[in-house]
């Protein structure tokens, strides 16, 4: 059963406030994902500690200077099931993980950051790893 609106809108908007945009239903991904032009990062938004300590202050910091996707979207898993499905379901080759990143190029997945290699890190490492993404990803084409 998925937790109270009034609190998981905090973890919400930590994403939303730094220019995510929610994806609540399938239809919002898929025409999010329509759009295969440029990148596109997509963060698996979660309750769990590790999205709250290093995912989501994580994803902000990397966001914050250098190269960076042209467009943002956040699911949160446990929350939007539909959504956060049929978000999956355009990495279907890896298992369901959340918090996780995708990062999009030209439609396709170029990057993805598991669960497993946020938990037990800082906030600072997984910034790294995605900023290093954005400049490999992002960077070389210009964006």
């Amino acid at each position: 059963m998925p937790y109270s609106p009034m609190l998981v809108r905090p973890m919400r908007e930590e994403l939303t406030s730094a220019g995510f945009e929610e994806l609540t239903t399938a239809e919002e991904v898929e025409r999010f994902m329509a759009d295969r032009g440029g990148s596109a990062l997509v963060v698996v938004n979660s309750v769990c500690g590790c999205a709250a300590g290093m995912a989501r202050p994580g994803v902000r910091l990397a966001l914050q200077d250098g190269p960076r996707p042209d467009r943002l979207a956040t699911v949160f898993a446990g929350q939007d099931l539909e959504a956060t499905a049929r978000m999956r379901s355009h990495f279907p080759d890896l298992p369901p993980s959340s918090p996780s990143m995708a990062l999009f190029r030209d439609g396709e997945l170029v990057y993805f950051l598991p669960r497993h290699k946020i938990e037990g890190r800082d906030a600072l490492a997984v910034a790294r790893d995605l900023a290093e993404a954005f400049t490999r990803h992002c960077a070389a084409a210009g964006t």
